[in-house]
């Protein structure tokens, strides 16, 4: 087989030549891939990017709520999470309406700490005593990719108590 410069004539070649080292100004070149074996994966060279917590959390709850949509008759309970406070919603997917919703900020809460067990189960009877108000009986529960422990099981078991079923 003949060669690639003998293939080509002479003016080709200068030109070929010539549109390469512009091109090489212009733009880097891009080697060639690597040959592979058969069914073997390909690596990329990308830098990990270490994602914070809460980044982490908020990918977790999108996969929750990609398989769980509250409904007219059984809406979402919400709950999020933060240091000092515990927020908790009821919502309607279809409409995309907040229904009732409670959290320790309120001025009618009545506890001193906020970020304890204890408050957190009075901010699910509270939400479970609005929900009842406004004809909701039934909900799902969306922990918001948070772990179902701690302060976010006691707000379950406070609406739970408060009359709400899951």
């Amino acid at each position: 087989a003949p060669s690639f410069g003998a293939a080509m004539s002479s003016s080709t070649a200068l030109s070929f030549g010539a549109a390469t080292r512009g091109a090489a100004l212009a733009a880097p070149a891009r080697r060639p891939a690597a040959p592979r074996a058969a069914g073997s994966a390909r690596v990329s060279c990308s830098v990990a990017v270490t994602k914070t917590a809460d980044e982490r959390r908020a990918r977790r709850a999108k996969g929750v709520r990609s398989k769980m949509h509250g409904t007219e008759e059984r809406p979402r309970l919400s709950v999020y999470r933060s240091n000092t406070h515990m927020y908790a919603q009821i919502i309607n997917d279809d409409e995309g309406k907040t229904l009732c919703a409670y959290n320790t900020r309120m001025k009618d809460f009545e506890l001193d700490n906020t970020w304890d067990k204890e408050a957190a189960e009075l901010v699910g009877k509270k939400v479970a005593e609005k929900a009842l108000a406004a004809g909701v009986e039934k909900v799902c529960f969306d922990r918001s990719g948070f772990k179902y422990h701690g302060r976010i099981a006691s707000v379950a078991d406070g609406a739970r108590e408060g009359g709400l079923k899951f």
